[in-house]
């Protein structure tokens, strides 16, 4: 019987959801119409105005390039 495991960067999403008080399809959509392209200005700019943690601005952004996969 196969498990669903959560693998990525989406595992970090129900964590992110609960520290931050906004859905994670919130997060996706501030990243998208953001005037920043690079992964690391993303994440940078993630922890600076919205105050996420490394890890947490990682996955959030890594999942929003990838398409949201």
């Amino acid at each position: 019987m196969a498990e669903n495991v959560v693998k990525g960067p989406a595992s970090y999403f129900p964590s992110i959801e609960k520290k931050y008080g906004r859905p994670v399809s919130e997060w996706q959509e501030l990243i998208r119409s953001s005037p920043l392209t690079k992964h690391m200005e993303l994440v940078s700019w993630l922890k600076g105005e919205h105050g996420l943690g490394h890890g947490h601005a990682n996955a959030l952004v890594a999942h929003a390039l990838a398409g949201g996969k």
